[in-house]
């Protein structure tokens, strides 16, 4: 894994991405960052400090980009994939952002982790008119077109999310005391708004307490144990792995069993669930759109093979208990099918277009009956989702998949 400043330059050449979108896209259009030879791709990563969990998904995009160049490419034009570490410190990201694209002149800036980081860069992008393509976050403002129209997101957002866990403890537990544990920036505070808006006028009866913690606390014990005495039943955990990791070990130290739902950042098994020890995580509750590649039921599965083999060969020593590694392989592949679609177009405005085009996208990693649309009014791809609990040593699906029309 990454744990200083990196910057990782790879000459990768798109397989398959063959012509242009529609008609007139035959004459070569280039911006900054592209030429007959090269495209420069650019993104920023928290490989170190708090977040630094997160690293696991820049790792992925450059290994899958990497796999593309060993392919074959496409009209030998390669990509330089340049991943900078932010810290997940907001100042940071605003720095290497300018530097991918004032510095590097990269085409776009691409996968970027985390909401503090990308709410510094947002205004940014957008006024550079620079594509921010595929945040990897699920706040609700990167699907907001008309007034930030080079940023879409990717994920289903933490409203998408939370409509879910509302339903469910509406159906389950209509009498919940719901405690909330939250980080206070954006990315904590989205979700609580989140969560509070799926309840409905039910929020304030059900909701007896929220307690923010600071990124740069040590610890969340003091935490945890205002949640026990606040007399909870129903925990929501809106926490990023490290202090995932603290909050399952601490509730298990104080013998404090709530209903658990953990939110989708943190259900890693090997970099959240493992540390906390898994006899403390058993029971707990979290949602997926994605397949769980060590699930034996898709053992057979011609995705599943697919991302094992790619795994084997270009990430063998990663974890492959690191959920992070099966969403941040569907975003890439997201990436390749807009630059395919782009042809040799390969205009910043023409990119945009294209990541606002994508009609039934699927991957292979994507859950059956999940797949990625969008559009000039649509800039959320996926707003679909499946509960699953967590049991023994891995995640088990459970209940429909539900979709959600939520706007933000």
């Amino acid at each position: 894994m990454f744990n200083r400043l990196r910057v990782t330059s790879v000459a990768i050449a798109l397989a398959g991405l063959g012509c242009a979108a529609g008609p007139g896209l035959a004459q070569q259009k280039y911006d900054p960052g592209v030429s007959d030879t090269e495209i420069k791709i650019g993104n920023i990563m928290p490989y170190s400090g708090p977040a630094s969990a997160f690293g696991a998904i820049g790792a992925t995009y450059e290994a899958y980009l990497r796999m593309i160049n060993d392919q074959g490419g496409i009209n030998g034009r390669k990509i330089n994939f340049l991943s900078y570490d932010d810290s997940y410190s907001p100042p940071k990201a605003v720095e290497q952002t300018r530097k991918l694209v004032e510095g590097d002149n990269v085409l776009l800036m691409f996968g970027a982790a985390g909401t503090p980081s990308n709410t510094a860069i947002q205004k940014y992008l957008n006024a550079k008119r620079v594509p921010q393509l595929f945040v990897t976050s699920g706040a609700t403002k990167w699907g907001d077109p008309k007034n930030y129209p080079w940023t879409i997101g990717w994920q289903p957002t933490y409203q998408v999310e939370s409509e879910v866990y509302a339903k469910y403890i509406q159906e389950n537990h209509p009498a919940a005391k719901i405690g909330i544990l939250f980080q206070n920036d954006d990315f904590g505070k989205d979700y609580l708004q989140a969560f509070k808006t799926a309840l409905g006028d039910k929020a304030k009866g059900l909701i007896v307490t929220e307690i923010p913690y600071e990124i740069t606390s040590p610890t969340i014990d003091a935490e945890i144990l205002k949640l026990k005495a606040s007399g909870a039943d129903v925990f929501f955990n809106v926490s990023t792995p490290k202090f995932a990791a603290q909050a399952i070990r601490k509730m298990a130290e104080i013998q404090w069993k709530p209903v658990h739902m953990l939110s989708i950042v943190s259900v890693s098994v090997s970099s959240v669930l493992k540390p906390a020890g898994l006899e403390n995580a058993q029971g707990i509750l979290s949602v997926n759109y994605s397949k769980d590649p060590t699930d034996p039921r898709w053992k057979d599965d011609a995705g599943v093979k697919e991302w094992n083999a790619f795994m084997d060969k270009y990430m063998p020593r990663a974890d492959k208990d690191n959920w992070l590694h099966v969403p941040s392989y569907s975003i890439v592949q997201t990436l390749v099918q807009v630059l395919r679609q782009a042809g040799d177009d390969l205009t910043r405005e023409n990119v945009m277009r294209q990541a606002a085009n994508l009609k039934d996208f699927t991957t292979g990693m994507l859950l059956p009956g999940i797949t990625i649309n969008t559009s000039p009014t649509n800039f959320y791809p996926i707003r679909q989702m499946q509960m699953m609990r967590f049991k023994d040593d891995r995640w088990e699906m459970f209940g429909p998949v539900v979709s959600s029309d939520a706007k933000g």
